[in-house]
């Protein structure tokens, strides 16, 4: 297995002197209960406050304009979302957001650095939003969950200070997964479309058959036994999992090709790092514009730790880049349509 950064090293170091017990032998209930990445983190800080408060980190999560929570309506029930608002006057574009934890754990405090960090470093709202997790709430939930707070935002931004016509959609890990099938069901059922979707370390394949699964079958903090733990949870069935709406993979070119522009980051350190490979591939091949960068000496859950990572600063900056071209592009096509 590959080697991590100093950086990263540390980093799993804390998190590993938290002995928790190995995730697929949990409950669910039990499972949500574990420590996080963002666990570890905030321990290193308490750390550096008690041995030299002249030294910090930086502060994670970070500052930003505004937090606010909005509750939006689905036909399945109602969802809450927390929205992270950058400084300034606005109308800004808008990141629909969705947490990951293999659809089972993890919740919109787990992934609060991400969303703060990329709300600052894109200068957009973030709308994390708080899907139905399994396994009370199986295979499409999330899914709808999804689509349904996507759409609502399209149509309601402006409610949030944000721009309708700027609307993009992305994720880590599992939440990455309902990000490019949220584009994958607008296609297929109709509804406005993002115009962009961020793909953090995404599972797109519920086969498992790749390489890495291999390589990385004891990584930290997601190990190659936790993925069918998690596959198991999430559908009624293993016939599910062949559905483009739990893996994205196997979409039909006819849908793929429709989908707009993807942004994909990986992890060398990552089970999950060649199905997010192959499907940013499977992209390109049906005309997709896609731009993907694997990051080396990570681990799965790297992205939110850009205050003590500077791997996960460089890939903040990669995503916040590519984020702001694509709200620009929209911004000068509005420009040219309105002249």
């Amino acid at each position: 297995m590959a080697t991590p950064t100093k950086q990263m090293q540390r980093v799993l170091d804390v998190y590993g002197s938290f002995n928790a017990p190995p995730l697929e032998t949990l409950s669910p209930s039990n499972a949500r209960k574990m420590p996080t990445l963002k666990n570890a983190v905030e321990e290193m800080a308490a750390e550096s406050l008690g041995a030299r408060a002249t030294q910090l980190l930086k502060p994670m999560p970070e500052p930003v304009g505004k937090v606010s929570h909005i509750v939006m309506p689905s036909s399945e029930g109602d969802l809450l979302a927390r929205v992270y608002t950058p400084k300034g006057d606005g109308p800004f574009p808008v990141l629909v957001y969705f947490h990951g934890g293999g659809w089972v754990i993890a919740n919109l405090d787990v992934y609060e650095p991400s969303c703060r960090a990329l709300c600052n470093a894109a200068g957009c709202i973030v709308v994390s939003v708080a899907y139905r997790q399994a396994p009370e709430h199986k295979y499409p939930a999330a899914v709808n969950d999804a689509y349904a707070a996507t759409q609502w935002v399209l149509t309601n931004a402006r409610q949030l200070n944000g721009d309708p016509t700027r609307v993009a959609v992305g994720g880590e890990s599992a939440g990455a997964n309902l990000a490019t099938v949220t584009c994958l069901k607008t296609i297929r059922e109709g509804g406005q479309k993002p115009l962009m979707q961020l793909l953090i370390y995404p599972v797109t394949d519920a086969r498992m058959a790749y390489p890495s699964y291999e390589e990385h079958r004891e990584a930290v903090p997601l190990h190659a036994a936790m993925m069918p733990w998690f596959w198991q949870h999430y559908l009624e069935n293993e016939v599910d999992g062949q559905q483009p709406y739990a893996s994205p993979v196997l979409a039909d070119e006819d849908d793929l090709n429709e989908l707009p522009p993807a942004t994909i980051i990986t992890a060398e350190i990552d089970p999950l790092r060649d199905e997010g490979e192959a499907y940013a591939q499977r992209l390109k091949e049906v005309g997709v514009a896609v731009e993907a960068k694997r990051y080396e000496g990570v681990t799965h859950e790297f992205f939110g730790l850009a205050g003590v990572v500077d791997t996960a600063q460089e890939a903040l900056a990669y995503a916040a880049t590519h984020l702001k071209r694509a709200f620009e592009r929209q911004s000068t096509t509005d420009a040219a349509s309105q002249a």
